[in-house]
Order: structure tokens, then C-alpha cells, then sequence
């Protein structure tokens, strides 16, 4: 059985502005939920944690990643270049 290329193990990078501004949100909102990100003592609604991420997103501090093993999609931090 031949071994999978590389490059079809490694994720996708999906900018941003690709998305359509509700799948945006759910991709965020998604992945805001599942990382329960600690926001100290405050509450923090969920529209905010929303805003961060979409700042991170803009700012390129972070990108949407599609892993084509698992079919999933994530928020990763930006690897410095």
C-alpha cells in the first residue's frame, strides 16, 4: 500500500475572509466552546470571546486550519515565520 504523500497530510489553511460571515462565526463560535478558553474570574460572553478571536483572525495572529485526516476544522496560532 503506497504511504500517503506529505502533502496530503498536511492541514489546509483557510483564510478567513473565504467565509461566508455566518460559517465564520460558527467556525468560532465552535471553537470557542470546545477550547474552554479561561478568562480569569470575570465572565466573558460569549460575543466577546467571538471578537477576540475574529481580532486574532484579522490581526493574523491566528488561522483556520482543516485537517483533511480527521475532517475536522480548528483555530490554530500563527506560527511565526
Amino acid at each position: 500500500m503506497p504511504e500517503p504523500s506529505a502533502q496530503s497530510e498536511a492541514p489546509l489553511i483557510i483564510p478567513y475572509r473565504e467565509l461566508e460571515e455566518t460559517t465564520l462565526r460558527a467556525v468560532i463560535e465552535s471553537f470557542v466552546l470546545r477550547e474552554g478558553t479561561d478568562y480569569g474570574h470575570r465572565e466573558t460572553s460569549l460575543d466577546a470571546k467571538v471578537a477576540q478571536v475574529l481580532a486574532q483572525l484579522q490581526s493574523g495572529e491566528a488561522r483556520i486550519v482543516f485537517d483533511r485526516q480527521s475532517e475536522t476544522v480548528s483555530i490554530e496560532l500563527s506560527r511565526a515565520a
